[in-house]
Formats: C-alpha cells, sequence, structure tokens
C-alpha cells in the first residue's frame, strides 16, 4: 500500500482528494462529489479541512509516474495546431428555410 500523499497525475486543485482517492483505493471524482455536496448542504468545516490538508500532506514522490515528454499537453480550450482544422459552414442564402 502507498503512503499517503498529494497526487500529481490527479490533481484539480492541489492533489488533496486525488491523493486520498489513490491511498483509499476509491475513485476521486467520488471523493470531489461528495466534498462538493458536503459543502453546498452546510458542512462548514469541508473547506478547512481541505485547506490544512493541502498544507500537511506532503507532495508524492512516487517514481512510478509517467515520465514528461517533450510534446505539450493539448489545451481543454482548443488553439491547437496538431489538430486539423474544422471547416467552416457553407453559407446560404438568407431566405433559404429548407431545414424547418
Amino acid at each position: 500500500m502507498n503512503k499517503l500523499s498529494k497526487s500529481k497525475d490527479n490533481a484539480v486543485i492541489f492533489g488533496v482528494l486525488g491523493g486520498l482517492g489513490e491511498y483509499f483505493n476509491i475513485d476521486p471524482v467520488l471523493l470531489r462529489v461528495i466534498v462538493v455536496v458536503a459543502t453546498f448542504i452546510g458542512v462548514g468545516s469541508t473547506v478547512p479541512i481541505y485547506l490544512l490538508l493541502a498544507l500537511v500532506m506532503p507532495e508524492s514522490d512516487d517514481q512510478t509516474t509517467k515520465p514528461a515528454s517533450n510534446k505539450k499537453k493539448a489545451s481543454p480550450f482548443g488553439g491547437d495546431s496538431d489538430k486539423p482544422k474544422r471547416k467552416e459552414a457553407e453559407k446560404l442564402e438568407e431566405d433559404d428555410w429548407s431545414d424547418f
């Protein structure tokens, strides 16, 4: 069993919930959903506990992580030059209502 540490591979903010998910063998997405729901329901201690864990938990020093490649990661917001450009839609006549 690996030691409890922040995750580098499964991090959204600090990697705390990703590290907890890896340690307890639970899907980190499930932990994130539980924390968000608990925060909105009114369990007010979730944010301070998360921030405390972010400060206290050690960084992952696991050597089994994937080595960083020279290729830049794809941005979720587009702008990737490797992808082919989308074909522009053809402009039809203004009075053409044939799609309806």
